[in-house]
């Protein structure tokens, strides 16, 4: 099929999604279903590396710290709007617990492209989250209770009086790191039960695929994912991407996403996650 108007390749998986769509042989001259579902397998479950790695790092490196506090931080920075650092995610931690000048000013300094103004209002609505919201004292091992978690995590989030800059991303990024914190039990998500962020790179992933007859459908909501927060598109997307699981074995939702993740980004530096 043509690829006119796709967007330029900067790494090896949308080198590689690129050829299978120009030789075709799937739907409506799209490439075969599977093999994008290998390709997603393939690139997800190598970025998985470095994530579990990183949040491994960082959790064992602030034992004493709020886990959730951690999780929330690396959140952040895997979201691009802080550079993943230790010092940052101890900083972000600190001002999730106590809001105080010092920390933020730090966690702040370590902004990326967008400026340090929205590590401020994500810092700023996940502190008042946290006031509101009671979770577990530890990460849950189970899936259940991790959705569990949430549900109320997104309940406040529902409401008229969401904090600012908590979006879809903010929304329910925490919850994928916490995942990746325990890699075994991530592989066992095989289905929707934690909700994973829709937006940015996924939400153009997945428009990617329908235009190239893969999928049926195009995502619900919209690219954006830090102000804007569409809590159907949430779901609805990560229908989708359970939908993408089905018919091959050995891998999870969170290979799914982080698939299609490589598929989407636009961030020049990505091939190197690949290596």
């Amino acid at each position: 099929m043509k690829t006119t108007g796709f967007p330029k390749p900067i790494n090896d998986a949308q080198e590689q999604f690129r050829e299978l769509c120009e030789k075709g042989g799937g739907q409506k001259g799209g490439p075969p279903r599977r093999e994008v579902q290998k390709l997603l397998r393939e690139a997800g479950q190598k970025l998985n590396q470095f994530g579990f790695e990183e949040v491994s790092e960082h959790l064992n490196a602030l034992p004493k710290h709020n886990p959730w506090h951690v999780c929330f931080a690396v959140g952040l920075s895997w979201g691009h709007l802080a550079k993943l650092d230790l010092t940052f995610t101890e900083a972000a931690a600190n001002t999730l617990a106590d809001w105080n000048a010092s920390d933020l000013k730090t966690a702040c300094s370590f902004h990326m492209e967008r400026g340090p103004q929205p590590i401020h209002d994500s810092l700023s609505g996940g502190h008042q989250l946290f006031q509101l919201v009671k979770l577990p004292d530890g990460l849950p091992s189970d899936l259940k209770s991790i959705a569990r978690a949430e549900e109320r995590w997104l309940t406040p989030i529902l409401s008229p009086s969401r904090p600012k800059y908590i979006g879809s991303w903010n929304a329910t990024a925490m919850f994928m790191v916490a995942l990746f914190a325990q890699p075994q039990l991530a592989a066992t998500m095989k289905d929707r039960v934690v909700m994973l962020p829709p937006g940015g790179p996924i939400f153009a992933a997945l428009r990617l695929l329908h235009q190239a007859h893969v999928l049926p459908h195009p995502p619900a909501g919209s690219q954006l994912d830090d102000e804007a927060f569409e809590p159907g598109a949430i779901y609805e997307n990560n229908a989708t991407m359970e939908e993408l699981l089905q018919g091959l074995p050995d891998w999870s939702m969170v290979d799914v996403h982080s698939g299609l993740y490589m598929l989407g980004t636009r961030y020049p530096l990505s091939n190197q996650w690949l290596v």
